[in-house]
């Protein structure tokens, strides 16, 4: 444990900003909501995992990382994991098709979160894996009265908890039932959801006091955290969006199940994200995955790594919204560099240490722009010609990039090389050039290549060579595949 300023963090519960005192600081208890996993994670998934990622390396850091426990779920049993695997492999048996979704896309997410120098949680239960607590659960509060059965379904009867809408700031009177859940003539409240619903021959299911069946969405998270944390503990992480109904919900069966007067002692949410200015849909084409960001050149026409993606993120506090845009992974890039500086004056992590500047301004709700703003200190000293000691400096910067997940050892490098093609496209716009026309020419070229109409290829790379666009040829290593990067002329 290190000496810093008191912890203060914004409650949603209690809708101000409050010092924070764990139960146990030997056993600091975090829990925050994780993916259902149907699909590759979008962008907006990102976010939580990056904001709760600082969060565990600060409490960590001031508690010792054998002392602080993170929990992060994955939510594996879900009505759209059932769509899916339907789609993707109508061939195989229902539960067959299932587990081959979930465990892809759980591996992808996993990877995926880990290029965005995210840390692993302490666990990462799957709901599939508490089915018998769930069970146990929902046994509980139908015995206490707080939930129900009705046409096949076991529900939570919300009128049965004083308090219910705290979280959220709804009267009872105004509750519409959550998402997932249709407003059904046998519900006694029309905010009542499901705790354990029956399946179908072609739904998987579980053997239950009330037949074979599988649970709601909200009664996982309760089961889990309760299991890995206890019936009441510190600090309950997750977007906007699950303030309701998901989180009010989650709180109403724990506290009722467990004879609590609360589940966690701090509500934390991440405010939402837009892409390019307007909220991401399939539907519209204004989505992307992390997966796509990192491996393609689907925005921006270019890969962004993984630090620059997490940084994007923070520049922005994590309760307000967030615009993600190609404008602002420039902007992040472009910080990213000047922080890691020349190769001379990178430093070294091992050698550093981080500032108690940098864990006071954290400690102030996840401020991360005071945080920016100690390290661009740190980067004026580091340059200053006054500083005696700049080796120093250079390694306490370099431990504070590693330890934030901005910057590791092997990538240091890694993200210099970026920078040449960031200030390529800057210079580019600056002439006035147009980068999607430059990419639909490059395209342009590499299928005139593929059918060997090579006086047409060698066209195109001429008329860029006239506005100092110089292409590079070279072949991906595993598939052989012709692959053309550009660059302006020096």
């Amino acid at each position: 444990m290190i000496e810093v300023p008191q912890l203060k963090f914004y409650n949603t519960l209690t809708r101000k900003k409050e010092i924070f005192q764990p139960m146990d600081p030997r056993n600091v208890r975090l829990y925050v909501c994780g993916p259902t996993v149907y699909d590759f994670a979008h962008i907006g998934n990102a976010r939580p995992v990056i904001v709760f990622d600082i969060l565990y390396r600060l409490l960590s850091k001031i508690y010792g990382k054998d002392h602080v426990t993170y929990v992060r779920n994955i939510t594996d049993v879900d009505d759209k994991i059932n769509a899916r695997a339907l789609r993707d492999f109508p061939q195989l048996p229902l539960n067959d098709a299932i587990g081959k979704v979930t465990e892809k896309t759980t591996r992808q997410y996993n990877k995926d979160v880990k290029a965005l120098g995210c840390l692993e949680p302490n666990f990462e239960p799957k709901a599939t894996e508490h089915i018998d607590g769930m069970i146990t659960m929902i046994e509980t509060l139908i015995k206490k009265g707080n939930a129900y059965t009705a046409q096949g379904e076991v529900l939570f009867d919300v009128s049965s908890m004083p308090g219910y809408g705290q979280l959220s700031n709804r009267k009872l009177e105004d509750q519409q039932a959550g998402v997932r859940v249709a407003i059904s003539s046998h519900k006694k409240n029309p905010g009542d959801f499901v705790l354990w619903k029956l399946s179908s021959e072609d739904e998987p299911g579980w053997p239950s006091p009330w037949g074979i069946g599988r649970p709601g969405w909200h009664i996982e998270c309760s089961v889990m955290s309760k299991h890995h944390l206890g019936q009441v503990f510190d600090i309950h992480g997750g977007g906007l969006d699950l303030i309701f109904p998901h989180h009010e919900n989650e709180i109403a069966q724990s506290r009722c199940a467990h004879g609590q007067e609360k589940m966690a002692n701090v509500w934390m949410h991440n405010g939402f994200l837009q892409l390019e200015g307007k909220k991401m849909s399939k539907s519209d084409g204004n989505f992307i995955t992390i997966n796509e960001l990192l491996e393609t050149d689907k925005f921006g026409g270019r890969k962004w790594p993984g630090e620059v993606l997490k940084l994007a993120m923070l520049m922005t506090h994590y309760r307000e919204p967030v615009d993600f845009s190609v404008s602002r992974l420039e902007e992040a890039l472009v910080t990213l560099e000047s922080w890691l500086g020349e190769d001379a004056l990178r430093g070294k992590p091992e050698a550093g240490e981080v500032p108690e500047s940098i864990i006071a301004s954290l400690s102030d709700d996840l401020n991360f722009n005071k945080c920016k703003t100690v390290i661009a200190e740190m980067v004026k000293w580091r340059k200053s010609p006054d500083n005696n000691n700049s080796r120093k400096t250079a390694n306490d910067l370099a431990a504070v990039l590693v330890w934030l997940g901005l910057a590791g050892d092997e990538n240091f490098a890694d993200v210099g090389q970026q920078s040449q093609a960031q200030r390529d496209v800057l210079r580019a716009k600056e002439a006035g050039l147009d980068l999607r026309e430059i990419e639909t020419q490059i395209s342009a070229r590499l299928e005139h290549i593929g059918i060997h109409d090579w006086a047409a290829a060698d066209a195109i790379r001429q008329t860029l060579l006239d506005i100092n666009v110089q292409l590079k040829d070279s072949k991906d290593a595993k598939t052989g595949e012709r692959i053309t990067t550009w660059e302006l002329k020096r």
